[in-house]
This record gives C-alpha cells, sequence and structure tokens, in this order.
C-alpha cells in the first residue's frame, strides 16, 4: 500500500529520498514523450537508449526518463543529457547508438546530431544557450519535459503537493483566495476572465454542495497547450484542482476530457489514482479534515463543449448546448449547484501562485495582465511548438527571435492569434504587447494562445474562408443567428474564393458579422466574425481583386480569371 502523506515533513523526506536516488546516475536522459515525439516515434528512441546503455555496460548508470513536451515540435525526437544539458534533436535509433558510444560511454558530446540554429548556422550543444529556451519564462510548463510524467515522486521532488500542503494545514480558504486575487491571473481559456474573482464569487454562493471542474476540452485548429501540460505534467492539474476545491468549498471535481487526447486522458487519470493512493484525494486529506475528489469525464470533441455551459450539460449527460446566461456557473451550475470552470493552464499556475505567493506571480506581464502565456506555434514558422513568455512580449520577440521566424527565405504577411475566434496580426502590429487590451484593439485576442503563422503564398480570403467553415461545422445550432448567420458567411465566401464573388460581397459580409456577434447566444457565435472582420480589415484590397479583377494573388483560389485559362478546371478538380 502507498503511503498515506499527511504532513510536510513526508514530502519533503520524499523529495530527499528521490534526489539521493537520481546521484547514482553519471547521466540521466530525458526523453520527450509529447504527442509530437509520440508521433514521430519517440517510444523507438527510449527502447534503443535502454539497449544500447545495457549492450554497452552503462545501463546502471544511464537513467533513461521520459518525459512531457519540451516544445521544440519541429525537430522532434529529442532529448536532454543531464549533467551539461545537451540537447539532442531529430533522432533516429542510428543517432542514438552513436550517441550511447560517443557520449555516454565515451564522455565526448555528439555535437553533429544536437540543435542545430539556422540564423547562427552553426549547432548549439546546450539548451541553455538556445534562444527558444532561454527567452521563455515558465510557469505553467515548470516541469514539462523536465521529469517523468508518470512518477509522483518526481512530481513531488520538484516542490509538488507543497502548495496543497501550505494551503490545507496554514490557510483558511479565503486566503487562497486572495493569493489568487493577489497574482492578477486571467483566464487562460480564452475569455481572459479574472481567476480570483471567479473564485470568490463561487467561494462566497450559498450551497449544500459545489463544484470545481476543470475544461480540458481544448478544440481550437493548431491548439495543444493543454494537451502538453496534461501530457507532461498531469500532477499540476490534480493540485491546481484540490486546490480550487478547498478555496471555494467544493468536495468534488471534474476534469472534462476530449476523445481525441488518449495519452492525455491515460496520464491524467494515472496521476488521480496516484494521489489517491497517497491520501492527496479522498477523505481528510493531510489531515485537515477536507475530503475532496476527482473524476474524469470524456467528451465527443464538440468544439461548443469549451463554453462553460454546454461544457455542464455535457457532463450531466445531456446534449452539449449552451444556455443562457445569467444565472451564471458560481450561482447555478453542474446539478444545479454552484460551480467554478477554469482551464488546465490557468489550473497549473495555481500551485505556484500558492507555494510562492500571488506577488510573486505578479512580477511577470504587464500591468493589467498578469504573469505569463502559453503559446502555440504553428503553420509557416521554424519553429512550430509551445513556448511560455510573461504577457506583453511582443509577437515579433515570439515568431522571430524564439520561434525561428519565416522559413524558406518566404516573407511573413500575418499571424492569426486566438484561433477562429481571433483575428489577425501584420507586420505592422507586431510590436504591440501581447496582452488582452492591446490586442483587442487591434481586433485580435490572446484567446486560448494559438498563433498560426501565414508567409506571402498564404490567401487571406481563403484564410477566412477555412475559420468560417470550422465555426459552421462547430456551431450547435441552438440559436439562429450562429446556425444561419454562419452557413451564410461561408457561402459569401466559398463563392468569392471560387470566382464567382459579386460587388456588394464585402459589405453583405460585414452586415453579417455585425448581426452574428450582437445576437448569437454564445461565445462561439459572438467571436465567429473575428477572423472575417479580421482580414477585411486589413486585406480588403484582396477581397476586392478576387471579386473586381478575378485574381488571387497568393495563387490559391481558382479566380474568374483562371476559369477563362483552363475552363476545363475547377478549384483544382478536373470536371
Amino acid at each position: 500500500m502507498a503511503e498515506q502523506i499527511k504532513t510536510f515533513k513526508q514530502l519533503e523526506d520524499i523529495k530527499k529520498a528521490y534526489l539521493a536516488a537520481q546521484e547514482k546516475y553519471d547521466y540521466i536522459v530525458y526523453v520527450c514523450g509529447g504527442a509530437g515525439c509520440v508521433a514521430a516515434k519517440c517510444d523507438v528512441i527510449r527502447k534503443t537508449l535502454i539497449d544500447e546503455t545495457q549492450k554497452a555496460g552503462i545501463g546502471d548508470t544511464v537513467s533513461v526518463v521520459q518525459t512531457g513536451c519540451m516544445g521544440t515540435c519541429a525537430v522532434g525526437p529529442v532529448m536532454l543529457v543531464t549533467p551539461g544539458n545537451i540537447f539532442y534533436t531529430e533522432l533516429t535509433a542510428d543517432k542514438v547508438k552513436k550517441i550511447v558510444t560517443g557520449h555516454l560511454a565515451g564522455g565526448k558530446v555528439v555535437e553533429e546530431y544536437t540543435y542545430y540554429d539556422a540564423a547562427l548556422d552553426k549547432h548549439v550543444p546546450k539548451m541553455d544557450d538556445i534562444d527558444f529556451f532561454k527567452k521563455q519564462v515558465k510557469i505553467a510548463l515548470r516541469n514539462c519535459g523536465a521529469m517523468a510524467y508518470n512518477d509522483i515522486a518526481a512530481y513531488i521532488a520538484r516542490d509538488g503537493y507543497q502548495a496543497a500542503c501550505k494551503a490545507l494545514t496554514e490557510l483558511s480558504p479565503q486566503k487562497v483566495v486572495d493569493e489568487v486575487m493577489a497574482s492578477g491571473l486571467r483566464g487562460r481559456g480564452g475569455a481572459g476572465f479574472p481567476t480570483g474573482i471567479k473564485w470568490q464569487a463561487a467561494h462566497d454562493s450559498k450551497g449544500d454542495r459545489k463544484y470545481m471542474v476543470c475544461n480540458a476540452d481544448e478544440g481550437d485548429p493548431g491548439a495543444f497547450m493543454d494537451r502538453a501540460i496534461l501530457d507532461g505534467d498531469p500532477h499540476s492539474v490534480v493540485e491546481g484542482m484540490l486546490l480550487g476545491g478547498y478555496a471555494i468549498g467544493a468536495d468534488t471535481g471534474y476534469i472534462y476530457i476530449r476523445a481525441e487526447y488518449p495519452v492525455a486522458v491515460e496520464r491524467i487519470g494515472d496521476a488521480i489514482d496516484q494521489a489517491r493512493a497517497h491520501g492527496l484525494l479522498g477523505k481528510d486529506i493531510f489531515g485537515s479534515g477536507f475530503d475532496y475528489d476527482l473524476e474524469i469525464r470524456i467528451g465527443a470533441g464538440v468544439y461548443v463543449c469549451g463554453e462553460e455551459t454546454a461544457l455542464m450539460a455535457s457532463i450531466e449527460g445531456n446534449r452539449g448546448e449552451p444556455r443562457q446566461k445569467p444565472p451564471l456557473p458560481f450561482q447555478k451550475g453542474l446539478f444545479g449547484c454552484p460551480t467554478n470552470i477554469n482551464n488546465v493552464e490557468t489550473l497549473a499556475n495555481i500551485p505556484a501562485i500558492v507555494k510562492n505567493g500571488g506577488k510573486w506571480y505578479a512580477q511577470y506581464g504587464t500591468e493589467k495582465s498578469k504573469g505569463t502565456k502559453v503559446f502555440a506555434l504553428a503553420g509557416d514558422v521554424v519553429m512550430t511548438g509551445i513556448v511560455e513568455v510573461p504577457i506583453g512580449t511582443p509577437m515579433r520577440e515570439i515568431i522571430f527571435n524564439i520561434c525561428g521566424g519565416v522559413p524558406d527565405g518566404k516573407k511573413f504577411k500575418a499571424v492569426q492569434s486566438g484561433g477562429p475566434s481571433g483575428g489577425v496580426i501584420t507586420d505592422l502590429d507586431l510590436d504591440v504587447p501581447t496582452d488582452y487590451q492591446s490586442l483587442q484593439q487591434l481586433g485580435a485576442i490572446v484567446g486560448s494562445g494559438i498563433l498560426i503563422v501565414m508567409n506571402e503564398d498564404t490567401c487571406m480570403v481563403d484564410s477566412a474562408r477555412y475559420f468560417m467553415e470550422f465555426i459552421r461545422e462547430e456551431s450547435c445550432g441552438k440559436c439562429n443567428a450562429c446556425r444561419l448567420g454562419t452557413k451564410r458567411m461561408l457561402e459569401i465566401l466559398e463563392r468569392i474564393v471560387d470566382g464567382e464573388g459579386e460587388e456588394g460581397d464585402v459589405e453583405l459580409l460585414e452586415e453579417l458579422c455585425e448581426v452574428v456577434a450582437e445576437t448569437s447566444l454564445c461565445g462561439l457565435g459572438q467571436t465567429a466574425p473575428n477572423a472575417v472582420m479580421s482580414t477585411i480589415r486589413y486585406f480588403r484590397d484582396e477581397y476586392d481583386e478576387h471579386i473586381r479583377d478575378g485574381i488571387c494573388r497568393a495563387g490559391v483560389c481558382f479566380t474568374q480569371r483562371d476559369k477563362k485559362a483552363y475552363p476545363q478546371r475547377l478549384r483544382g478538380r478536373v470536371l
């Protein structure tokens, strides 16, 4: 039976024992086990490492640890060798064999397999010297890629569950809320609502029972911030949920996660089981008299269930559709009881905030947007992956200095910030701080943190069509504005990219955008027009070229000019 942890001393003893056990190894090799590296067959890398170290007679002096995502998805599979923090990328079984012989057995870094910096035109072996890593500030991602995701002792060795012990044995629920309030943390799921205010409202609500809910229904195209945390540091989410439950007075928490994340479902499930086995969930946690437990609910991958009222309906076993607010969830939420809902990244920040204090967290970010933000970069950028930077870091710094800029010598055109609900940012505004207020003034949003970089070969009209197609398909159809408005907008956009656009189409799009935004029931419909309005605002000339001149400067759309030249084809399909 696992040790029942009741005191801070027990946590410290586990930490000391774990760190002492690590000291017997000459090398610890961390193999990235994030979703990107899993797809790139990191299991082969891990198995080869174990086999080759055994063959070399150093199996007892080399520890091979599978971790969560390190963020460098573009160059996976990757691994980190300590001591020295040597970072190897784009690994194969043959490369691993040479690294074992040369580095782990021979003591010499195999530099040709380390990270290659195209801007410097040289290999940079040490992780600490790589711009991608040294310019980040990791709080939510503090443990991802730095420990075994499946070992509670590894989490405790990195001060895990100390915040929960401190809260339950030394702080009142109100004091926990006060720390979150002082941190200035805003919800990282997209809306950016102050977390402390939300927790205070749930704390003050009266009810025989309350619930804590984690929204892990990450569904934006290109988004994998929450998945990276769940894959690499599931215990931080468990501890964040525990702290939230204590703060608001809930005895049960639900983690709502989409079925498309099977790895994350497995890992968060194992973390819950481990925490329960050690007495960190269940009855009388830390001897405080506080009872709390967690359950997982798997969603069917419906985008609208990221909206909190639709999410609660799904947990209750009903159709995932939003309802009118008020009442707000803290008034009448899950099963009619007061409920607090936060997303994965928000909750992953909570243990660090409670342990170190709200003022510590508030040192990062801007005056009105505190802390750090995790961004997922996709599209036309050298280093696709995830980064965590202080809020307010300019977009140019993230895209060009941290992630290497646009590849293949292409010119930067725009970045879609905030996914389908967001908007584009052009080169003229790349130096604007990435905080909630600044991006909103540009017609974009921070959102959940997706940044889709687009180069000169992108058609902005087709980009708007792509995002509107996604929104139309994901609309639940409950309200007329969203169900019909998104369909009509998509029809107009499809006409334009098919070379059938007419004068007045852009004005009609603008009118539809205004109506849909003002009359839709939930956030999905209210933000659905953002991508369209944003592209019209900054790239109106491309719309006019499609409609008036019959051309697509990017060569993506099959316009009127193309139809005259190639009458036998339609959008690339032979008739």
